[in-house]
């Protein structure tokens, strides 16, 4: 069944393999030892977080979030899912910190930890993030928005992803 916000459920879909990557990524930390596989997993993390969830997160704290409110009739019904943002944020740069250590080709035990919590606090995060979107707010928009509506606010989500992706290279 088709609905009005199918394509934001559409665009979680696609991203979902890559949170998982996060999960992956956390179960391939091993204290001390860094291989090929844990270097590319946190590489292929950040990127994916840099270059594709933040910039959906900006997008939807531009177009989307605003929506909700309207709907709800509450400007702070969002507010949490904006902090939401925010600690993503903060855990990817907390994980592009480690990265350089990645390089050097061992970990001691406290950087294997902080590595391990990053990503699957960022896993655990994500995911959560998603399942409240998709479990609370599309539905709301479906039953409250027009077509006309949802197009436009689509638009502008892609648009200030395409803008939030330009300023990430």
């Amino acid at each position: 069944m088709s609905t009005i916000t199918q394509p934001l459920r559409d665009e979680h879909k696609e991203l979902f393999p890559q949170v998982e990557l996060l999960r992956q990524a956390g179960d391939a930390v091993a204290e001390g030892v860094v291989k090929n596989e844990l270097r590319q997993l946190s590489n292929g993390a950040y990127d994916f977080l840099s270059h594709h969830l933040i910039p959906h997160a900006q997008a939807e704290d531009c177009a989307l979030y605003p929506v909700v409110q309207r709907v709800m009739g509450a400007p702070q019904a969002t507010a949490t899912m904006s902090r939401d943002h925010q600690e993503v944020g903060d855990l990817t740069a907390q994980l592009k910190a480690l990265l350089p250590v990645l390089e050097k080709g061992s970990l001691s035990a406290g950087q294997a930890n902080d590595l391990r919590r990053v990503l699957y606090g960022l896993y655990s995060l994500v995911k959560v993030h998603f399942a409240k979107e998709e479990e609370i707010y599309l539905p709301l928009l479906d039953a409250n928005l027009s077509q006309a509506e949802a197009s436009e606010m689509f638009e502008k989500m892609e648009a200030a992803a395409g803008e939030a992706k330009h300023h990430a290279a």
